[in-house]
């Protein structure tokens, strides 16, 4: 997913035609390649491979460019929120203005995890002579075997229905507890009369 970082976008034309056959975008976070086809080339099936780039086709409307991007791994929407499922779909517009700034905006859809299309906006400077530089990774090893508690490799975690402080931010702030549990209808500023006929939760 984006964060604050360097895009780098450029073109590749065809040699006969000359017309631009893809645009390329790479970004300073994860290193990746992002390749979009101009072609009309159809989505490949369901049971191709999925990567963290996805597979992305893209069209002119007027002088916007609409990106489709399908078969992406599982991931999140960001670092520390929802996660998101292979069967999601992006919608990109990037819009250039006038002023220098490119308006990037991105909708999601996930019949998975998501209740309703993500949608979000982001803007860019033109800086003509920057560059992005390789992502600053690092080499570590990872357990991949999971042990008991107190055990190396050890992931803290309950099991569904389990979890005995589910609703102890909502008992501490004297909220209800339906209005903890996220969904659309919770982010939207008329959802605070609704919490107003809603009884705050208690200690059992």
């Amino acid at each position: 997913m984006r964060s604050p970082q360097h895009e780098q976008i450029w073109a590749v034309w065809d040699d006969i035609t000359r017309e631009v056959k893809e645009w390329h975008i790479a970004n300073e976070r994860d290193s990746s390649d992002r390749v979009i086809y101009m072609d009309g080339r159809p989505h490949p099936g369901p049971n191709a491979p999925h990567t963290w780039s996805g597979f992305s086709t893209g069209e002119w409307i007027g002088d916007i460019l609409k990106v489709t991007t399908t078969h992406l791994k599982e991931g999140y929407v960001r670092r520390n929120g929802v996660p998101i499922s292979d069967e999601r779909t992006f919608n990109d517009y990037l819009m250039r203005r006038d002023d220098g700034y490119l308006t990037w905006v991105t909708i999601i859809n996930d019949p998975v995890y998501l209740a309703e299309p993500w949608i979000w906006t982001t803007e860019f400077k033109l800086d003509p002579y920057g560059r992005v530089d390789a992502a600053p990774c690092v080499v570590s090893e990872e357990e991949t075997r999971a042990g008991g508690e107190g055990q190396y490799g050890f992931v803290p975690h309950f099991l569904p229905g389990q979890n005995p402080y589910i609703d102890e931010f909502a008992i501490e702030n004297g909220l209800p507890i339906e209005a903890t549990r996220g969904g659309p209808e919770t982010t939207r500023p008329d959802y605070r009369e609704k919490m107003k006929t809603m009884k705050p939760a208690v200690a059992k």
